[in-house]
């Protein structure tokens, strides 16, 4: 197995992280798919399952046997899921005792690492997932130093629009399509240096030891519901689901007051931050 060109493969298709987890289980469990044998994933978790299965996909398709994959996991009758939905909502009801720990948690972040103040705001008026935040973060400073900033912000709209930058943000399964951020906030950042996605979590895990980036992106979700309306969120967050409603006719720019109302419930997430 070449798993070297593999590994490019991954890299072309995948963000780092993701290509990485792919590539190690894969190579962990190559021998499953190359002997058509899936008994050993019958012991695994659901969720060590699923990463497997995503892994064992990946390989299929750069084999060119994707078919004899979708065969196996038919045969075998696996599904493409983890934890079941009502555990996944027993999971968030029980993993926040209170409500606003998330909230404390990024000013506990702005006040212990100052140079991180812009990022976190960033990400809790974005709702972005932390990578996406990252890559924008970092794009509006490289922009703003070249002077092409107005290629990605509309500052007539106030909006960031991740759309026009498709190997960055519109990937297989995780899409960014657009972002309302306010100008100010906007200029601060292009002042700002450029962040590592790794150097971050590193320097977060030894200052304040938890990481609670993707609690951000669910509390930005979750306290949206007061003003936006599902459709409305789910774009907003990138989420574009298979139903016809969304593939057919939502259309976020035929709604004349989604900015004003998004914009009255990131006002108060930031106040909840500041």
């Amino acid at each position: 197995m070449d798993f070297e060109a593999f590994e490019a493969y991954l890299m072309g298709k995948y963000r780092l992280a993701v290509a990485k987890d792919r590539l190690s289980y894969a190579q962990k469990f190559s021998q499953c798919l190359t002997n058509r044998d899936f008994n050993e994933l019958r012991l695994m978790t659901p969720d060590k399952r699923v990463h497997v299965m995503k892994a064992l996909a990946a390989l299929s398709k750069f084999l060119g046997i994707y078919e004899d994959f979708r065969s196996l996991v038919k045969n075998y009758g696996f599904k493409w899921k983890g934890k079941s939905s009502d555990q996944l909502i027993i999971d968030r009801l029980t993993k926040v005792q209170n409500p606003n720990e998330v909230f404390e948690w990024t000013k506990t972040v702005k006040r212990e690492l100052p140079e991180l103040e812009c990022f976190m705001d960033f990400m809790t008026v974005t709702g972005l997932r932390f990578i996406e935040a990252i890559n924008s973060y970092n794009l509006i400073i490289e922009l703003t130093k070249e002077g092409k900033l107005s290629s990605y912000y509309d500052s007539q709209k106030a909006v960031l629009t991740h759309y026009k930058f498709k190997d960055i943000f519109i990937r297989n399964s995780k899409k960014a399509f657009i972002s309302f951020v306010s100008k100010r906030l906007v200029e601060a950042i292009g002042r700002r240096q450029p962040l590592n996605y790794s150097s971050v979590q590193t320097i977060v895990r030894r200052k304040i030891r938890k990481q609670r980036f993707s609690d951000i992106r669910e509390a930005h979700g979750t306290f949206l519901t007061k003003h936006l309306r599902q459709p409305e969120i789910d774009f907003i967050h990138g989420r574009v689901s298979a139903n016809v409603f969304m593939q057919s006719y939502f259309n976020p720019a035929l709604i004349s007051d989604l900015k004003d109302r998004l914009s009255k419930g990131v006002s108060e997430l930031l106040n909840k931050v500041s």
